[in-house]
């Protein structure tokens, strides 16, 4: 969804960086990209674009150090990974902006693939965001336009004990497939990360080597055949060696791509933290997630992953493997229906996130529920003797900014944290307690451990909850743990399924079929192709828009004039308001006709 912002003619790059074009985006993509990031670089050619990493903070630090932010009048800005910005006072890249945006000099152009942040903070403030003309691309439109890919499917496998187990299940090996193990600090990591990968390749078939020019492990299938998996969770020596050779591209004596060749490269690539967002690999057909994401953004990002048009590629699945919820497998489904709609609002440029979760010290004899919504739709948790943070900042902080802090959390778990002989204080103390100094300056030892406290409780949530919730009754204390006393209902899809407004309202089954396999079951999509996305978009337009039956009716007569005119029906994310309101108009009579023939159906 990019928003363009105008401003003079005549643009150019800030000397002396001619021919610069600074992209602001977080440090894994630019690592992913593998691009220069020190702006005096040298370059082949002077009108070279280089992207500047360290999330372009200081690389704007830099320039304006040098020139003022004066140095940014007249030039391009392009902000990739928009979700990242933030409204508040002490999101940096928000910051950053408002500068630029304050001499209104410069043309800004930014860019996501969901302009929604998950939390109760905006993107941009409202006469912030007046300033951008948006236009929106959403999933509908992509596989319009695409010539290969026509469908998407989303599946929800749930396994029995550890998820090895139902990894021969969920794994089509004849599919171009990216892993992404368990976070760190989740449930469902059960080993050392590199144990983890090994027992994959075990599950896979016979390890037999790895290929001495590109690094990819050689595993033969049981059916003889070797296939070629990128192992991207090692970060040894080997890693670079395997990053490079999966960003080379195989071209033909054209110096055009092989197809062939270029899709026969690698078979599986296996990754942790990488592999999500700026991880382009035409060939994936399956994005294989294991364990529980509480980001839709995050899941968004990795179905990103196998979206992409490719020759003889005309579906692409996404599964989320995740722990066996301990409730009815009616009542799983029903989540997942809710969750499939939230995933397909979000393809489709929609706001289905209802404000984030926040934490607050509960005392003795306080007479709020333990977990309970506020006025602001937010999921208000208490635990005991939680610190709050003493300060603006560390308040800021906490309200603003642990999305990134979870993600980097997850990616530094190693280890450390995940061994039999070491004690979990370590990872919610020490671990945690150096990502937030690490990505703070100046932060007192209270502001430290305040966030620390809020981030730890946000990466274990759902226990956490439960344990200041009330007690269960005596008698059923005996369904709700296993026999050392841990809990052993996984109910993170429950609870992720609290944060969607506007789903459960739409009456839409998008569920296909319900598979059951040895350790555990699957709940699997219908094929999202563009009719069915069309059907859901219109059921969320018709909802959220205002209109009364007389009007669209009304404007029934404009709606066929213009697509006998256009050649298309109206676009909903249109600039011009009168083919908004068409397409709105559209959509409510599309929907209430749906909602006619479900009636008539159920009647007989």
């Amino acid at each position: 969804m990019p928003l363009t912002m105008n401003a003079p003619k005549g643009l150019r790059a800030p000397p002396p960086y001619s021919g610069l074009q600074v992209n602001f985006c977080r440090n894994a993509t630019c690592e992913n990209f593998g691009v220069p990031v020190d702006p005096h670089a040298p370059r082949k050619n002077p009108d070279d674009n280089y992207l500047i990493g360290k999330s372009g903070r200081l690389a704007f630090d830099a320039i304006v150090s040098e020139q003022g932010v004066e140095a940014f009048d007249d030039c391009l800005l392009a902000i990739d990974e928009f979700h990242h910005v933030a409204a508040a006072d002490d999101n940096r890249l928000g910051e950053i902006l408002r500068r630029v945006l304050t001499r209104e000099r410069a043309h800004v152009m930014a860019m996501t693939g969901s302009y929604f942040r998950g939390d109760s903070v905006p993107v941009l403030r409202p006469e912030d965001e007046a300033k951008f003309r948006s236009i929106t691309y959403s999933y509908y439109e992509q596989l319009e336009g695409y010539k290969h890919l026509k469908s998407l499917g989303i599946s929800y496998a749930f396994y029995r004990g550890r998820y090895i187990s139902a990894i021969k299940d969920v794994l089509d090996t004849d599919q171009k497939t990216i892993i992404h193990i368990p976070h760190r600090g989740s449930a469902e990591a059960f080993d050392d990360k590199h144990n983890e990968v090994g027992q994959i390749l075990d599950a896979i078939g016979e390890h037999v080597g790895q290929d001495p020019e590109t690094g990819f492990d050689l595993v033969r299938r049981a059916d003889g055949k070797v296939l070629k998996v990128a192992d991207l969770v090692d970060d040894g020596e080997g890693r670079n060696a395997v990053k490079a050779a999966l960003q080379r591209e195989i071209t033909g004596p054209d110096e055009r791509r092989d197809d062939v060749a270029d899709r026969d490269k690698v078979d599986i690539i296996i990754a942790l933290g990488m592999a999500k967002e700026g991880f382009d690999w035409v060939w994936c057909e399956h994005a294989l997630t294991i364990g529980y994401r509480n980001s839709l953004t995050e899941i968004v990002q990795i179905i990103g992953r196998a979206t992409r048009d490719a020759p003889g590629k005309k579906h692409a699945q996404f599964t989320n493997l995740v722990a066996e919820p301990g409730v009815e497998t009616t009542v799983v489904a029903d989540a997942v229906n809710d969750m499939l709609k939230a995933i397909s609002g979000a393809l489709l440029m929609e706001q289905v996130l209802a404000p984030n979760f926040k934490f607050y010290r509960r005392e003795d004899g306080d007479i709020r529920e333990p977990v309970h919504v506020d006025d602001e739709g937010r999921i208000n948790i208490g635990i005991g003797g939680l610190m709050e943070p003493p300060t603006p900042r560390a308040r800021a902080i906490v309200e603003n900014d642990m999305q990134d802090l979870v993600a980097k959390a997850c990616q530094a778990m190693d280890r450390r944290v995940v061994g039999d002989d070491v004690a979990p204080e370590v990872a919610t103390q020490m671990v945690l307690t150096e990502i937030v100094e690490s990505s703070y300056e100046d932060l007192d030892e209270d502001e430290t451990e305040a966030i620390r406290q809020d981030l730890a409780a946000r990466m274990n949530i759902i226990g956490m909850a439960k344990r200041d919730a009330e007690k269960p009754a005596e008698d059923e204390s005996s369904d709700e743990a296993g026999p050392d006393g841990e809990e052993k209902e996984n109910l993170s899809l429950m609870e992720m399924v609290k944060r969607f407004v506007n789903v459960r309202e739409i009456d839409i089954d998008l569920i296909d079929s319900i598979n059951p396999f040895k350790e555990g079951f699957d709940v699997a999509s219908r094929a999202l192709d563009t009719p069915l996305l069309q059907t859901i978009q219109n059921a969320m337009i018709a909802q959220r828009v205002q209109m009364t039956e007389k009007e669209a009716l009304a404007l029934w007569p404009r709606i066929k004039r213009f697509r006998a005119q256009e050649g298309r029906p109206p676009n909903p994310n249109a600039e011009d308001a009168l083919e908004k309101r068409l397409a709105e108009a559209h959509a409510y009579i599309r929907n209430k006709k749906a909602e006619h023939l479900r009636a008539q159906a159920a009647g007989e």
